[in-house]
């Protein structure tokens, strides 16, 4: 596929006149032309076609059963459109909630589409998993269809569909996915193995559609939702959501933005464990056509950590209550599996994992989908994520610091937490001086890291911290020789004198100046306590970062060319660098400059203020949609600005 064959799959038909039917739609939306819903277990992606492009059930890391993100024809998709042409498309979020409203526009009248998965209370016991569709006339007469057309497994999995008037069951061997509709629905599709229909609304009238899954042979039955039934789940809905947020401490600025990245991040929260993945997708490519394409459905370290030092600062501490429990967990299983110790036949990880499944499994096997031709052609789509083998020892840090933030603003560490972190830091002492990948996964082999020295600091400086805090038993004396040791590294090997930077390896051989080699995660260097942001080397590195990988307020993470990284291709600027530059201008007192950085940034939201992983050189989302650790870095960002601006 050409490059211009898949700008025409992305771009909306721009016909003039008014034809009786809509035009075919893009093969595929814009990443950024789609909202999030959820259940707090998984999550779908609605487009502002009303098209559901992106669903997993029962949980995010399963396999998909609407997956026409990924490939237009065999990956499945449910549609929700007018017959008529559409003049124009609005998609926002219902105040204060994740109730996602899409707005249809046509010279025949107007129609809304009301998306949401019904969440009643928090740890609902009963918590029955649906994804509700309610299709509303607001003027004029609208005719409208619908074509659910799943495709199990990626598309792998055939399925028979048994059809009733008002029922649609979609059956595998492994998953049964039910379509309650008010409206009649007949079979289409090639095969007949799709469920559709076409119905009139006229204004105040409305249609609504319920699915369900379960395993075969469960005896659950099909809820039939009337539409008072529906009213109630929708009410019941927004009061969960407003109740939730209304915890927030944040009173700032920028209120709306930052409650928003909050309502992303709960999404992205697997309640039942206290897991916080990365983003609810897989595939979506850091370049168009390219094979940077990856799985994010699961729980990085890094990432929750930074998630929970974002929701901490909100208020929201049962949620960061919930992650230190999951997270104590894994390391206890890590522990018990032996799989950990260098020393041993393991993996030379250590005790910890890069990232971790929902349910704290680090065996994450990486499978290619060749049957998948990828998002515009973005191909090999992968499931799984073999960086679960690799060696970051930057997870350290943000693991403990984590834990001390919750340590100093939750409930408080148990003396098993203390333990268990005890038992880790046992093993960075003797191993911090290793290579290893880092922070950003690069597959060219292992280096020695400068930011992963910043953090194997940070999780020695904390652990001493909280030692003398609490009066918790510890070998302070050993801990504070090793943790100069690692501050001494970093300031004379990290730092090359030529350029005026830090920078984003040790050099190979010592005594010889590092490479040349920017990296944009060192600007978090006074944002975890290791310098001050009126350090001279510090300011120095921000000017070097400034002159290399900025560019308009965007930040690239490093220079895949000068670094070599491993991978094919290229990439996009890092939303996430984009708001630590924000924060590090907040730090050294550029204020104004700051101010102009962010509400840059926040230009590139997309229309319901939520981020992929990347921003393209033309503005266009990149990667995993959305994605916790942009999300988090905005919240720390503004609560900083607008804590300096007074």
């Amino acid at each position: 596929m050409t490059s211009d064959a898949r700008d025409d799959d992305r771009t909306p038909p721009r016909d003039g006149g008014r034809p009786d039917r809509e035009a075919p739609p893009p093969r595929y939306l814009p990443i950024a032309e789609h909202g999030l819903i959820g259940d707090l277990r998984t999550a779908a992606l609605v487009g502002t076609d009303g098209r559901i492009d992106w669903f997993c059930a029962p949980r995010f890391d399963s396999p998909s059963v609407f997956g026409s993100l990924l490939d237009a024809e065999k990956g499945g998709c449910w549609h929700l459109e007018p017959l008529c042409r559409t003049a124009s498309r609005q998609q926002f979020y219902f105040p204060d909630t994740n109730i996602l409203i899409t707005r249809m526009l046509t010279a025949d009248g107007i129609v809304e589409v009301q998306d949401f998965m019904p969440v009643l209370r928090p740890h609902d016991p009963g918590h029955r998993q649906r994804l509700v569709r309610r299709v509303v006339a607001v003027r004029g007469r609208m005719r409208m269809r619908t074509v659910v057309a799943p495709r199990m497994d990626y598309g792998r999995a055939r399925h028979e569909l048994s059809l009733r008037e008002h029922v649609a069951e979609f059956l595998t061997d492994r998953l049964v996915v039910s379509v309650h509709s008010s409206v009649p629905l007949e079979r289409t599709g090639a095969e007949g193995a799709d469920a559709g229909a076409e119905f009139l609304l006229t204004e105040g009238d409305s249609a609504l559609f319920v699915l369900e899954t379960r395993e075969p042979g469960s005896d659950c039955p099909v809820e039939e939702l009337s539409a008072e039934a529906a009213e109630q789940l929708f009410r019941s809905t927004v009061s969960f959501w407003r109740k939730w947020l209304g915890r927030s401490s944040y009173t700032g600025r920028w209120r709306e933005t930052v409650h928003r990245s909050a309502l992303t991040l709960k999404l992205l929260t697997h309640e039942p464990t206290g897991a916080i993945v990365a983003a609810p997708t897989v595939g979506l490519p850091e370049e168009l056509g390219g094979s940077r394409n990856w799985d994010y459905r699961y729980v990085w370290i890094r990432d929750a950590a930074f998630s929970l030092y974002a929701l901490l600062r909100l208020g929201f501490t049962d949620e960061a209550a919930a992650f230190v429990g999951w997270l104590a967990r894994c390391v206890r299983r890590s522990d018990s599996d032996g799989d950990g110790d260098s020393r041993g036949g393991g993996r030379g990880t250590g005790p910890l994992r890069v990232l971790y499944s929902i349910d704290g499994h680090a065996d994450l096997p990486e499978e290619e989908l060749p049957h998948l031709e990828g998002y515009c052609g973005s191909s090999p789509v992968r499931i799984g994520n073999s960086a679960a083998d690799q060696l970051q020892l930057d997870v350290y840090g943000e693991l403990v610091d984590s834990v001390y933030l919750f340590n100093k603003y939750g409930d408080g560490i148990t003396w098993d937490t203390w333990s268990d972190l005890a038992g880790v830091l046992e093993w960075l002492l003797g191993n911090w001086d290793r290579t290893d990948e880092s922070i950003w996964e690069t597959r060219a082999g292992r280096r020695r890291h400068t930011y992963s020295r910043v953090m194997c600091w940070v999780a020695v400086e904390r652990m001493v911290r909280m030692a003398r805090q609490r009066g918790l038993p510890g070998d302070l004396a050993r801990w504070t020789s090793v943790r100069d040791d690692i501050y001494r590294q970093v300031m004379t090997e990290g730092w090359n004198e030529r350029l005026g930077s830090f920078v984003q390896r040790l050099s190979d051989v010592p005594g010889e100046q590092p490479p040349e080699i920017l990296d944009a995660s060192l600007l978090v260097m006074p944002m975890v306590k290791f310098c001050s942001p009126q350090e001279e080397r510090f300011r120095s590195t921000m000017r070097a970062i400034g002159r290399g990988l900025v560019t308009d307020s965007l930040v690239f993470r490093y220079d895949a060319s000068v670094s070599g990284d491993g991978l094919a291709g290229i990439e996009g600027t890092f939303s996430i660098c984009s708001f630590w530059w924000v924060e590090a201008l907040t730090r050294t007192g550029q204020i104004e400059d700051a101010r102009l950085a962010l509400e840059k940034t926040f230009t590139y939201a997309n229309h319901v203020g939520q981020y992929a992983e990347q921003i393209g050189v033309t503005g266009e989302q990149l990667g995993n949609f959305p994605q916790a650790f942009t999300h988090l870095a905005l919240i720390s960002a503004a609560v900083n600005l607008d804590r300096a601006m007074g």
